[in-house]
């Protein structure tokens, strides 16, 4: 009996569930509750296209012709206009500003369009070298059954083949009959005579 107590007192100082009791269980049959996010959520993808959108502008000769276009425009408006209206003197600190910014996004912008277009051509190489190995193992596989077919064509007796061995068979037996060799037996008298079934 005293065994019996010292398992029911175990059992009452330790309750059944105690330890999950203190925090909320997580469920595994339903999804999580979306977090809070600091940074703001976008889309990569359309990140990605267009920054290839721009990096394609950028490396094109209308993006070189605007851009020279608008420079030699601020310089001459800053230069030749009245001292009221210029908005950036000679030294051309806000030109030089721009035209770094303007440096400093198309880098990183073209360089995400490279690595885009990397990607797409890992992915295109990988596609033509399994189809290039299906290619190799049709042509192998075709290979062996044609190398089959010949090897079964060579055992196979052509028309031509017993043509011309025909044709040495005959000229064997003209040679014989001509030559002598070859008589054919003529009927024997000893032999009785083959009879119908109407004879009988």
């Amino acid at each position: 009996m005293a065994p019996e107590r010292e398992r029911d007192t175990v059992r009452e100082r330790t309750p059944v569930g105690a330890t999950a009791a203190g925090r909320p269980r997580a469920r595994l049959d339903q999804p999580r509750p979306p977090r809070r996010r600091i940074l703001p959520e976008y889309d990569p993808e359309a990140f990605g296209r267009l920054s290839e959108r721009i990096a394609r502008f950028l490396g094109t000769g209308r993006f070189i012709v605007w851009m020279t276009v608008v420079i030699i425009l601020w310089v001459v408006w800053n230069v030749s206009a009245p001292d009221h209206l210029r908005f950036d003197r000679y030294p051309f600190i806000f030109l030089t500003l721009m035209l770094s910014l303007q440096a400093s996004y198309a880098a990183p912008l073209i360089l995400l369009a490279q690595n885009r277009q990397a990607d797409r051509d890992r992915v295109n190489l990988e596609q033509d070298r399994k189809q290039n190995e299906r290619s190799i193992a049709d042509t192998e596989y075709l290979t062996r059954e044609i190398a089959a077919l010949r090897i079964g064509l060579g055992e196979v007796a052509t028309r031509d083949w017993i043509r011309s061995e025909l044709q040495d068979v005959t000229k064997e037996l003209e040679e014989r009959r001509t030559n002598g060799h070859l008589a054919f037996p003529a009927e024997r008298s000893d032999r009785p005579p083959v009879r119908d079934i109407d004879d009988r």
